[in-house]
């Protein structure tokens, strides 16, 4: 009897497999109007990932920095290479002269941005959060907007 009631439980999954497929096939109709939107979404997408290229190439200032990073030792083990993440944008802040939002009133007029680059994330976190590097050698450019961005110095 083992067999037969074996049998008879293989069919009812074929049954219950046909059955959702049915009502699939309706919602996938219905989702074909959708589907074209985030298309032209893509688009414009793709067209500001082109315009922000190009804003790099207009580099107004670029400087090469070594960075000391000899603070973070002074800090917990496990907080030294977040620490030094936040020396390096206070040292960037201070020398590139970027104008940070201070308060959250001064929200009228878009202020440059800093951005670090993953290369610099990687080489601060190479050997962990306990051992940060004790100083790193950036270049950091300086756009006609006023966007800063940190890069690792190529000898390195």
């Amino acid at each position: 009897m083992s067999q037969e009631s074996k049998q008879v439980t293989k069919p009812q999954p074929t049954e219950l497999a046909e059955a959702p497929q049915e009502t699939v096939e309706q919602p996938q109709t219905a989702e074909v109007t959708p589907v074209e939107a985030p298309e032209k979404e893509e688009a414009a997408v793709a067209e500001a990932k082109a315009q922000r290229k190009k804003k790099p190439e207009e580099v107004v200032e670029e400087r090469f920095y070594t960075i000391p990073l000899s603070k973070a030792l002074i800090r917990p083990p496990k907080k030294r290479a977040p620490r030094a993440m936040a020396l390096v944008k206070i040292f960037v802040v201070k020398h590139m002269k970027l104008k940070m939002k201070v308060s959250e009133d001064e929200e009228e007029e878009e202020l440059p941005q800093l951005a670090i680059s993953p290369e610099v994330n990687e080489k601060i976190w190479s050997r962990g959060i306990e051992k940060p590097p004790r100083k790193i050698k950036t270049r950091v450019t300086k756009d006609h907007d006023g966007n800063v961005t940190v890069y690792l110095a190529e000898n390195q």
